[in-house]
């Protein structure tokens, strides 16, 4: 038999270290109060159940305190079997502690098919993408490359986010810190850009003049000097990261270094643990974030999906930006969902809604084929363009977790997360999405035979076996 494991100043550490409330983790745990209290002060030992539920809920937090091969592999298994793909009940903890401790050897078999299935729906996807734009077949552009160079990437780059925290943290909350280190670190004079005709940011090494827009807001002005900061004072680590992906086309090289100064940009200004702890305590909110840092609403959620730090992850999100025409212009997913990949986007999808309502904060729960649901934000956001000729832009940003993060997820408290049908059926592309009944449906399913009666016209003109 074996010997009970009390861990209560383990549990108790690490509750405090992520800043919730007994309350709050007994939530997520699926336990009592009383419960948690009791296993904190070694009144009751650490269950099998208990222990998969902490892996599940913490992962990256919890192994770092227990780090054993057998409570991984359960944590795993629970994922794999997360899947909504059967329909079937998801086995307790205790099924699974059964599995791993009885067939550890399928169980990791188990566990590799369900991780090489996701990347196969992975390469699906970027399949998809390249038959919609017509490039199936053809070299990658320039753009692509580096978007995929940030996806694979896991949208966390360490060595460019430990080093821009250092600074940021230095720095500390001063809104003139930035251009003070500017002028004493790098003999940089910042000036304020007033012509139509002047970019947003201009830099002149001959003469050691920066020049922002004048009319840009603070937040947006604070992000371009942070840009600036960030490649001198990073500039080699970015200059190796860039060696090191070796992009194909010449475009791309010069692509994936703004990327990676901007990314700094958001990490300095957004120090990694001083903003995943704040967003934790806050529960996601963004317009408390965004003021607490001084960002934008897009910079806060953008900074949302890059808390992939190992052994000290956030709350996995996924986010993205839509334009008026739908294109997606910005993506990035720490969850499961991956349609944020794409150049177009579920129909059904709240994102879309939200582009014609500007500065008003959209939520749904929305159900992918396979089961898994998901609750997001959106809201529409515009950029002024500073002139009666030029129309300003128009978009909005998405942002959003998994079901099961919802309890972390301050715009899920009024969805109602439990009724079967409270859920938005949405898809990846229609081209590889299975839905049949879906009025919005606007190209059918590839590889799909179809089925098309003269005499009958329903919403969409045909069905498909």
């Amino acid at each position: 038999m074996a010997r009970p494991v009390y861990a209560g100043a383990r549990v108790r550490a690490l509750r405090r270290r992520l800043v919730l409330s007994q309350a709050d983790m007994a939530r997520r745990l699926a336990i009592s109060v009383s419960y948690l209290s009791q296993i904190e002060s070694d009144g009751r030992p650490l269950t099998r159940s208990v222990a998969l539920a902490l892996a599940t809920c913490f992962p990256a937090d919890w192994q770092s305190d227990q780090d054993h091969a057998e409570d991984r592999l359960i944590a795993a298994l629970a994922e794999a079997a997360a899947e909504p793909l059967s329909g079937d009940p998801l086995p307790d903890g205790e099924a699974l502690a059964r599995a791993v401790t009885q067939q550890p050897a399928l169980m990791r078999r188990f566990v590799a098919l369900h991780a090489a299935w996701r990347r196969a729906e992975d390469q699906l996807q970027r399949l998809d993408e390249a038959y919609g734009t017509g490039t199936a077949g053809a070299a990658r552009l320039p753009w692509d490359e580096v978007r995929d160079w940030f996806h694979d990437a896991g949208n966390y780059v360490d060595a460019l986010d430990a080093g821009a925290e250092r600074i940021g943290t230095a720095l500390g909350e001063d809104p003139d810190a930035l251009v003070r280190a500017l002028r004493q670190r790098h003999g940089v004079t910042v000036r304020a850009a007033a012509r139509d005709d002047m970019p947003l940011r201009a830099f002149d090494p001959a003469t050691g003049r920066l020049w922002v827009d004048g009319a840009l807001p603070a937040e947006s002005r604070r992000f371009q000097l942070a840009h600036q900061l960030a490649r001198m004072e990073l500039g080699p680590v970015i200059a190796a990261l860039v060696a090191e992906a070796r992009p194909h086309a010449p475009e791309a090289l010069r692509l994936l270094e703004v990327g990676l100064a901007n990314y700094a940009a958001g990490a300095l200004l957004m120090p990694y643990e001083a903003f995943r702890a704040e967003a934790r305590r806050v529960r996601h909110d963004i317009d408390r974030l965004r003021r607490r840092f001084g960002v934008s609403f897009e910079q806060a959620c953008h900074r949302l999906s890059t808390l992939q730090r190992p052994g000290a992850e956030g709350v996995p999100l996924f986010f993205a930006r839509v334009d008026m025409a739908g294109n997606i212009t910005k993506r990035h997913s720490a969850t499961r969902l991956q349609f944020a990949r794409f150049g177009g986007a579920c129909p059904l999808w709240i994102v879309h809604e939200a582009v014609a309502i500007p500065d008003r904060i959209l939520t749904q729960l929305a159900e992918m084929p396979e089961g898994t649901r998901y609750v997001s934000i959106a809201k529409g956001l515009v950029k002024e363009s500073g002139r009666f000729e030029r129309s300003p832009r128009r978009y909005a940003v998405v942002l959003g977790c998994e079901l099961r993060d919802a309890g972390d997820f301050v715009y899920a408290d009024h969805l109602d997360l439990a009724r079967p049908d409270a859920a938005t059926p949405i898809g990846v592309s229609c081209r590889i999405c299975p839905r049949e009944a879906c009025d919005q449906r606007a190209f059918p399913p590839t590889g799909r035979p179809l089925r098309v009666d003269p005499e009958r016209r329903d919403v969409v003109p045909y069905r498909f076996d």
